[in-house]
């Protein structure tokens, strides 16, 4: 298919939502295994947590364009069809308890560990409800991930402007995240982390998993009920 056709400009937004997604796992999965570990390991936690500030301004991006040409009726993203209901009625809550919890997460730099309320509650209360819905999503699209960006980078290799842009996009959080240093260094004191960190974490994982177990059933086809 010419990829200047309408119906080609849908299909290279969802690898460019699926280049910038793949860019954001990894980052999102560090900053997730260290959180358990904030007395030890604050800094990987604060310091790549800006890092994926990039590419996810990148998929959200992509992902509203999606949701504005979908809405408007153009034929090439009404036939390409929306995602499943479910993961529809997830989308609000995912993308404000994101916008949130990553908010909030710069809001406790720049007040620093000496005074972080009200910003310690707000990123720890929409971490517990964040997760779960996190959850879902990735269980949702990460298998179609490596054959989307695989097809991306099969058509266009390095000149690829999906790969260029979230390459940028991460490069500049790493720039961020390196400027942001002074901010983020007091954070590194043993006694930063002086808040309770065992009830969201705790809350957040036995909700996710609640969230997943309720999401397969839903998810079985008959035959597999």
């Amino acid at each position: 298919m010419d990829d200047r056709t309408p119906r080609a400009g849908a299909g290279a937004n969802e690898r460019m939502t699926a280049v910038a997604s793949a860019a954001l796992l990894p980052l999102f999965v560090v900053v997730l295994a260290a959180t358990p570990r904030l007395d030890g390991l604050p800094m990987v936690h604060v310091f790549v947590g800006v890092m994926l500030i990039g590419p996810l301004a990148v998929k959200l991006g992509s992902v509203g364009y999606r949701f504005v040409r979908y809405y408007a009726g153009s034929p090439a993203y009404v036939s390409k069809g929306p995602p499943r209901l479910g993961l529809r009625l997830l989308a609000i809550p995912l993308v404000l308890t994101t916008v949130v919890i990553m908010g909030s997460g710069i809001g406790l730099l720049v007040a620093g560990p000496s005074d972080p309320a009200p910003f310690v509650f707000l990123h720890n209360a929409t971490f517990v409800v964040w997760l779960p819905i996190a959850a879902i999503h990735v269980l949702a699209y990460v298998r179609r991930l490596p054959a989307l960006v695989r097809e991306e980078w099969s058509r266009r290799g390095l000149s690829s402007g999906s790969v260029g842009l979230s390459a940028g996009a991460l490069l500049a959080g790493v720039v961020g995240a390196m400027a942001m240093v002074p901010i983020e260094t007091p954070w590194a004191s043993p006694d930063a982390f002086f808040q309770g960190l065992g009830g969201p974490i705790i809350a957040g994982t036995v909700l996710t998993a609640i969230a997943l177990i309720v999401a397969g059933v839903l998810t079985r086809t008959p035959a597999e009920r």
